[in-house]
This record gives structure tokens, C-alpha cells and sequence, in this order.
């Protein structure tokens, strides 16, 4: 059960990501999660250590870890979007 809410939050903070940074019409579904997930995992080796606080992916589905979350998907996307960026010029 612990798994379904994991891909749903995921879902939810990869969306939300993705409409922060512009890219909502290029993801599917699919694609959110990943980047929901993903981006937490980022935020866990990143922000962790800096701010104490854990992740969806460390079991914290409180308003902190669900923050830290999100900004692990907005670096995992603007990440993303520099490389495809310099790879298109």
C-alpha cells in the first residue's frame, strides 16, 4: 500500500514540477511519476544532508518532506532542460 501512495505523490510533485518549470505539455503521466520519484531520490542525496530533513522516498509524507521532495523535481528538471537545451544548439 505504502508503494501506491509513493507513485501517487510521486505523480502529483513531478506534475506540479513540471508546470513550475514549463515543461507540463511535453511529459505524460508516465513521465511525472518518474520525475516525482526520481526527483525525490536527487533530493535525498542532495538536500538531505543540508536541511535535515527526509524525503517521500525515505517514508516522510510530512509537508517538509513533501517540499524537499519538490525541489528535488524542480533540480532533476532544470537539470534536464540545461542538457537538452545545449544539446539542441
Amino acid at each position: 500500500m505504502n508503494f501506491i501512495i509513493w507513485i501517487i505523490v510521486g505523480g502529483i510533485l513531478g506534475w506540479l514540477a513540471s508546470m513550475v518549470m514549463r515543461t507540463n505539455g511535453q511529459q505524460g503521466l508516465i513521465l511525472n511519476i518518474l520525475v516525482g520519484i526520481v526527483g525525490a531520490f536527487l533530493a535525498g542525496l542532495v538536500l538531505t544532508p543540508l536541511l535535515g530533513i527526509a524525503t517521500i522516498n525515505q517514508n516522510n509524507f510530512s509537508l517538509p518532506g513533501l517540499i524537499v521532495s519538490f525541489m528535488g523535481a524542480l533540480i532533476l528538471l532544470a537539470v534536464v532542460n540545461l542538457f537538452s537545451r545545449r544539446r539542441v544548439r
